[in-house]
């Protein structure tokens, strides 16, 4: 009796939503799915890589105040966007909410941008790809690992949506179990067993240490943290296609949010403890110099022979991991935006698996980006690809933000029970104001750095603030062109149909 409830339940929810039927997507994705797609997205290079050049500009201790922060936004705007997604999980996800709960022309400006980033993004990891492969194969050309990966990710997501979760749930895991092991070895040298006598908190004092750099050290921490949590709301697109979403939401957001900030928290700590943020291969990492990984180095002193190539084989898998979630998601963006009228039809179209075919080709062209490595040098276009996706990360979490603050609000001017709601965000409305608030200032610190000294780097603002432009642009011409404004909280639709 209860198995056919909860289906019943489930049928009615893909109904509402327009998932589910034989020319829409397909609710495929089970409950261990949405939990690696929320873990993976926010686990990679930002983690591995970049953990070292956060410890060494702010110190053991500058590392954490910045990553414990950015963490609580993260996990603020996490539990807006789960309230929203449980209520109304569709493939659009926060680019609909946007539109439905604020203003027309800031879901289309959030769905365009969010598409463009996510597509760039897997340009972005195409090419780091190539860089990595390097290490072991110096003589092949990047672009042919380049073309390689974009065919394997193409024909994962091609499949079916159950094809993408399970390479996503396995590679996922591989870095998952990565840094579970990092953490075990790194207590065990803290505590003095293996890898020599225990350091204590000798690296904790030295110099100016444990903070550094001060609070603009702290600031630039900031950047770096939120690059490297970005991904977590892939969750909320894949509530689309969720089998149970009342259920494997809030059960993703709450448990994997928790293990992210403990993998990120616990990494620094043993970092902190056991390389002197002095050591200069801290500042070195990144992906053509793999060796001096901070995850490298305490393999390496723990008397692991191998640790450069297993760091390495670590590393691809996670940038694979990154490129084919931005493939995911930035498909299912263009897909639902489609289906909302805010890009061409063709692009709503599904084949007989639920996979959105023609978004999917139009998104795996922008993946050719990759090929300007063999052009422009691949270290080159790595960076400027990697600049230009960062902002509209960031401007897609201020929509996640003011769209959650919007929507509650709008639910109790319309006299609506919050009781309805199967998931509620804590802390409303602090969670939702505290995270536009920090968004806004890592926003518009991105790259302060190119206002200090007697020059201004124009080719520095350029590259960082290259997304307001181009999400302004969206914006406003959308707005104008079809005169939109914003909704009033009694007209607010908060009723479960898609369209």
């Amino acid at each position: 009796m209860n198995a056919d409830l909860e289906t019943g339940k489930i049928q009615s929810l893909r109904e509402e939503t327009g998932v589910g039927g034989k020319e829409e997507l397909k609710r495929s994705l089970k409950a261990r799915h949405m939990n690696m797609i929320a873990l993976g997205g926010a686990i990679g290079t930002g983690l591995f890589l970049a953990s070292g050049a956060s410890v060494s500009t702010a110190g053991p201790g500058g590392a954490l105040v910045a990553y414990g922060v950015i963490g609580i936004m993260v996990y603020f705007l996490m539990t807006s966007l789960g309230e929203m997604a449980t209520y109304l999980p569709v493939p659009g996800s926060f680019g609909t909410y946007a539109a439905r709960f604020v203003d027309p022309a800031l879901g289309f400006a959030i769905g365009w941008n969010y598409w463009l980033n996510w597509a760039t993004c897997i340009a972005v990891e195409l090419v780091a790809g190539a860089i990595i492969m390097k290490f072991w194969l110096p003589d092949i050309p990047g672009y042919y690992w380049s073309g390689l990966f974009l065919v394997i990710l193409f024909a994962l997501n091609y499949l079916s949506t159950r094809a993408y979760g399970e390479s996503e749930y396995w590679f996922a895991g591989a870095k998952v179990i990565t840094v579970i092991i990092f953490l075990v070895v790194g207590t065990l040298m803290i505590l003095g067993i293996g890898g020599g006598a225990s350091p204590g908190f000798s690296n904790w004092q030295i110099q100016e240490a444990p903070f550094v750099g001060g609070f603009s050290a702290i600031l630039a921490i900031f950047m770096i943290a939120g690059f490297s949590f970005q991904g977590t709301e892939l969750v909320g697109i894949a509530a689309g296609e969720s089998e149970n979403p009342e259920r494997d939401v809030p059960k993703a957001i709450n448990t994997v949010f928790w293990r992210i900030l403990l993998f990120y928290i616990g990494a620094l700590i043993i970092i902190g403890f056991i390389l002197p943020y002095t050591d200069e291969n801290l500042l070195k990492g990144d992906v053509e110099n793999v060796a001096v990984s901070p995850f490298t180095l305490v393999f390496s002193r723990a008397g692991f022979a191998a640790a450069a190539s297993l760091m390495n084989a670590i590393i691809l898998t996670s940038v694979l991991s990154c490129a084919n979630s931005g493939l995911y998601a930035s498909t299912r963006m263009l897909y639902a935006m489609a289906k909302e009228g805010k890009a061409p039809r063709i692009f709503g179209k599904v084949n007989k698996r639920g996979v959105p075919t023609n978004s999917l080709y139009a998104t795996s062209a922008i993946g050719f980006l990759a090929f300007l490595s063999s052009l422009v040098g691949e270290g080159t276009a790595y960076t400027w690809l990697l600049n230009i996706t960062g902002m509209i990360g960031f401007i897609a979490w201020l929509g996640i933000a003011i769209s959650h603050y919007r929507f509650r609000q709008a639910f109790i001017r319309q006299g609506l029970d919050l009781s309805q709601l199967k998931y509620k965000a804590k802390w409303f409305p602090f969670g939702p104001l505290f995270a536009m608030v920090l968004c806004g200032i890592v926003i518009i610190g991105q790259n302060y750095n190119a206002f200090l000294g007697g020059e201004v780097d124009w080719y520095g603002l350029a590259v960082s603030y290259v997304g307001i432009p181009i999400f302004l642009a969206t914006y406003l011409g959308y707005k104008f062109s079809r005169k939109t404004k914003v909704i009033a909280l009694e007209k607010v639709d908060l009723s479960k149909n898609l369209v």
